[in-house]
């Protein structure tokens, strides 16, 4: 792995990386009320009283929350606290009601844990680097200002306000914007696949709190400042790139990096100050009287655990060895949860029409996939999730592939079909007359047309001209409109030619 260096007036800079991540809790309510967490909702339409902090209202943790935090640590090879505590971080803020959040600061549910990332697919075994986790702890969000509903006023809607998130702390082990991007992908990869926060950067269900540092290679850490609530991999990536830049710059020109917090820019591709960086004494932390601590017994940590599916390495070494697919291939179907299943439904379903096992037909299930579906989705600028071809519908396609009914050139204009229409494969062929013909008889009758045609050609071929074979076979599919079964083709021309 190249070392990435920031260059300035005094020479090399290297940058040094921590990750923030706010995930949303996957729950049908919120961490300590009952109300819906549904996304775009009417403004102030999901809010109990407990998230508008009405007096005398006390919270009461969602269980489901805290069992999705824990399966996550545990998919991070982390360490599950049995026993936690809330912690009231008291600030003032229009869209925090109560006037504190309610957090864990000394006792987070999941303490250590790590994430292996792959930085070049091409040389696995020498870019993998271990990213160690902190910790991660529960917490309530904030609600959200609306600052362009009025010309003179904010409004503040709740709907947010309670929302279970999972803060989930990086060490500062990334060294530069790749390790970064390859760092908050593979977190992303392992929560959607565990199912405890749905990945969607774009509604703020995940985003991630940039801390950028930078050093002479080898000294102390410097001062870190924080860019608040980047809400892409590519922005994160960026953030580093520029706050680095811009520490560099500060110091060579004789300043000092404050610890603070900042926002990202993308327009200009810079950051600004927001906030003076408080520290944890600011906040006045205390145990929060309203809550018991968090005692987990092992039959629950039993359950989250018996609970967890196979996670993107076990999956991808599984498709590798078991099913033998090609290392891009395993890379690109384990890449999202969603595309996993739909490969996995697919081999299933081809392998029971064909009556053979699944490792028998999962490498041509995952080319046709990854090659003409994925071609063919991309083309029409849709996705795997929006696609009207099903796994049963593709699996009926490989079927009549296989069995010899159509040819693969005609299989991929049944896929165009079947996009365009959401018909099953055996009715388009049917409709189009796409059957591909076996019978010999109507083969050994083209060929010979064909070889009577071209006397000079097959004399060459004779003479040596192998090459003028792939000639032969081309003109008897064109003479058969592409119906001829390639491979009774080949048999027959080479025994007429020999």
């Amino acid at each position: 792995m190249e070392n990435y260096r920031i260059y300035g007036a005094t020479g090399e800079w290297e940058v040094v990386i921590g990750l923030e991540v706010h995930a949303q809790v996957t729950s049908q309510s919120k961490l300590f009320s009952g109300a819906a967490t549904a996304f775009g909702a009417a403004p102030n339409s999901q809010v109990s009283l407990v998230d508008a902090a009405m007096p005398g209202m006390l919270p009461v943790p969602n269980r489901e929350c805290i069992r999705q935090a824990v399966r996550t640590g545990m998919a991070l090879n982390a360490k599950i606290n049995s026993w936690s505590r809330f912690d009231r971080k008291n600030y003032f803020y229009a869209d925090l009601p109560q006037g504190y959040q309610i957090s864990q600061l000394y006792f987070p549910i999941v303490g250590e844990g790590e994430i292996d990332v792959v930085l070049d697919e091409k040389s696995p075994e020498t870019s993998t680097k271990t990213i160690g986790i902190e910790r991660i702890h529960v917490e309530q969000d904030a609600g959200k200002l609306m600052h362009d509903q009025h010309p003179t006023m904010s409004y503040v809607d709740l709907n947010r306000s309670g929302v279970a998130l999972m803060e989930i702390v990086s060490r500062p082990d990334m060294r530069s914007p790749a390790e970064a991007g390859a760092y908050l992908t593979k977190l992303r990869q392992i929560l959607r696949y565990v199912g405890s926060c749905d990945g969607n950067m774009d509604q703020g269900s995940m985003r991630a709190d940039v801390n950028v540092s930078v050093r002479k290679p080898g000294d102390e850490f410097g001062t870190r400042t924080e860019t608040k609530n980047v809400n892409s991999v590519r922005f994160v990536m960026a953030v580093v790139e520029a706050e680095a830049r811009r520490q560099v710059d500060v110091i060579e020109d004789g300043g000092r990096i404050v610890q603070e917090t900042r926002l990202y820019d993308p327009d200009r591709n810079e950051t600004r100050s927001m906030r003076s960086k408080e520290d944890a004494h600011d906040y006045r932390y205390f145990p929060d009287p309203d809550l018991l601590p968090l005692e987990l017994d092992q039959a629950f940590l039993d359950e989250c655990e018996a609970s967890l599916p196979e996670l993107p390495d076990a999956k991808r070494a599984r498709y590798e060895g078991a099913l033998g697919l090609s290392a891009y291939n395993a890379r690109v179907l384990t890449s999202d949860v969603e595309t996993a299943r739909w490969f996995e439904r697919l081999v299933m379903a081809t392998a029971a029409n064909a009556g053979k096992g699944e490792a028998e037909v999962a490498k041509q299930a995952s080319n046709w996939l990854t090659s003409e579906l994925f071609g063919a989705l991309n083309k029409l600028g849709t996705d795997l999730a929006s696609s009207p071809v099903t796994p049963d519908s593709g699996a009926e396609l490989l079927g009549l592939v296989a069995s010899g009914t159509i040819s693969g050139s005609a299989a991929k204009q049944v896929l165009e079909l079947m996009l365009e229409s959401g018909d099953g494969a055996a009715a388009i062929v049917t409709r189009e007359g796409l059957t591909q013909t076996s019978d010999t008889g109507a083969i050994e009758a083209a060929v010979d047309a064909v070889l009577a045609a071209n006397a000079d050609k097959v004399q060459q071929y004779k003479d040596g001209k192998e090459a003028l074979f792939g000639f032969f076979v081309g003109q008897t599919m064109k003479a058969m409109q592409g119906k001829g079964n390639p491979g009774l083709v080949n048999e027959v021309i080479r025994a007429k030619l020999a």
